[in-house]
């Protein structure tokens, strides 16, 4: 697939869980019968490798809930450092009262997969993902799973299944909210070594 951003690549589904699985701060794009919405999540993480599968807490009462129960899609994009004043934007704005891709400036494209509308700037990372019915919990829980059907990151900061935070890239760092509009960065790297006698096998 050719993406808007040339530093844009198919990341593959086995891999599709490390997007998400250090805790970065997400928005969630969907879009349904001609209307659209952004928003930013907090909360993410994988629970299953193969198929790849997340959760995600989106309150049952917002705008994207409903956007997503009725499309039964959406992308989980990754912003970078970069991003911080838009990701804080889109997470205290409403969309019932307009648009919030024009009300910001934010131009995307269709996912190719699911249609979720994917930014063409600021993010480091998408994920199209389609929504798992769980109707036993959509009337009482904020939870919802989905499977990732779709992956692509920036390869200046993702690449060969792994992150690559460094000094060089810290514009491509991804955020994580700690309340209030405060975020820490993603920062240096540092490589655990084997400690003497320790078995290499998996848990």
């Amino acid at each position: 697939m050719t993406y808007p951003h040339p530093h844009f690549k198919t990341v593959e589904l086995k891999h599709a869980s490390r997007l998400i699985n250090h805790g970065p701060t997400v928005l969630v794009t969907t879009a349904h019968a001609g209307r659209r919405n952004i928003m930013a999540a907090a909360w993410s993480m994988p629970v299953e490798f193969t198929p790849p599968r997340i959760a995600i807490v989106i309150d049952k009462n917002t705008y994207s809930r409903e956007l997503i129960a009725a499309s039964g899609v959406f992308a989980v994009c990754i912003p970078g450092a970069s991003a911080a004043d838009l990701t804080y934007a889109v997470g205290i704005a409403t969309g019932r009262e307009g648009d919030k891709f024009q009300h910001f400036g934010i131009e995307a494209v269709p996912g190719a997969v699911t249609g979720a509308p994917l930014p063409t700037a600021g993010c480091v990372a998408w994920m199209e993902c389609r929504l798992i019915p769980e109707r036993h919990t959509e009337d009482a829980y904020d939870t919802c799973f989905a499977e990732v059907v779709a992956a692509a990151a920036d390869e200046r900061v993702f690449a060969n299944g792994h992150w690559d935070f460094r000094e060089d890239n810290a514009e491509l760092h991804t955020l994580h909210h700690v309340g209030a509009g405060n975020f820490v960065v993603s920062s240096t790297m540092t490589k655990a070594k084997p400690l003497p006698g320790a078995p290499l096998i998996s848990c």
